[in-house]
């Protein structure tokens, strides 16, 4: 029996959008085989574009929901996916998504090509999501190896705290520029995030604890003592047992949840 043909795409990428269009199938199928499809779960893509990674995913899953901003692409992926399964398409722009309404209370698994310009804010906006399990996505390789970051590596920052406080975040591999139409002038790289039990530090007020390691990083070649100076002085720092005289690139997680804690009971 012969295999449905898919419509090709006259579609061009969209810079102002961020798109670049995997066309690898090599690497294609070693993302699927990270995502891990399975027909009795729920999964969510984020940015299917032409549908390289969504068709597939459709093939073992049966049944995907997808979230596309670019309406040109949006026949184009009905049609493919009518010959393969059920794809429910919902067509907004993924910032302005209300995940806690759309997911509900069922577990689901999400994975997408995030639009690199706005990675960060997406990333920030599914942390707390408590029915997401788990999430596998590209990105540039600065930002996986930003969220992957330890504690006195020189690519850990806000990200890398943010992201650990919910998720065990693992570098899978990379992806050259040759693997996409039109080539982006950045090396990319897939990662994984797999939600933890609870939280990895006991954080009384989530808000506050963003607020704390926003507030340490964005100024970041500075001493806590003048990083944190606008919210907590240096005296209370060494009443909690932080020193003052560290950058916030030397602080762990469980000192950012301790001097929010403290912040909160103060508040």
């Amino acid at each position: 029996m012969s295999k449905p043909r898919r419509q090709k795409s006259p579609v061009t990428a969209k810079k102002q959008l961020g798109q670049h269009f995997l066309t690898d199938e090599s690497i294609i199928r070693r993302i699927v085989q990270a995502i891990a499809p399975n027909p009795h779960a729920a999964f969510l893509e984020i940015g299917p574009g032409l549908g390289a990674i969504t068709l597939p995913m459709l093939s073992e899953c049966k049944r995907l929901t997808v979230i596309e901003l670019d309406t040109r692409v949006i026949p184009l992926l009905r049609a493919n996916a009518a010959l393969i399964g059920t794809l429910e398409i919902i067509e907004a722009d993924v910032l302005t998504v209300d995940f806690n309404a759309l997911l509900g209370d069922k577990p689901w698994h999400v994975f997408g090509n995030l639009p690199y310009n706005i990675s960060t804010p997406i990333l920030f906006a599914l942390c707390p999501v408590q029915s997401i399990v788990d999430m596998v996505f590209m990105l540039q390789k600065e930002v996986v190896e930003r969220m992957d970051a330890q504690t006195g590596e020189p690519a850990y920052g806000r990200l890398s705290v943010m992201l650990q406080q919910y998720f065990d975040v693992a570098y899978l591999f990379d992806v050259p520029a040759t693997a996409f139409s039109p080539p982006p002038k950045v090396t990319s790289a897939m990662v994984s995030l797999k939600r933890l039990p609870q939280p990895r530090w006991q954080v009384n007020d989530n808000q506050v604890f963003s607020a704390v390691v926003k507030q340490a990083f964005s100024m970041r070649r500075k001493t806590l003592r003048n990083a944190l100076k606008p919210i907590m002085d240096a005296e209370t720092l060494a009443a909690l047992g932080v020193d003052a005289d560290l950058r916030a690139e030397k602080i762990d997680g469980a000192i950012f949840a301790k001097i929010a804690n403290a912040l909160s009971v103060k508040s």
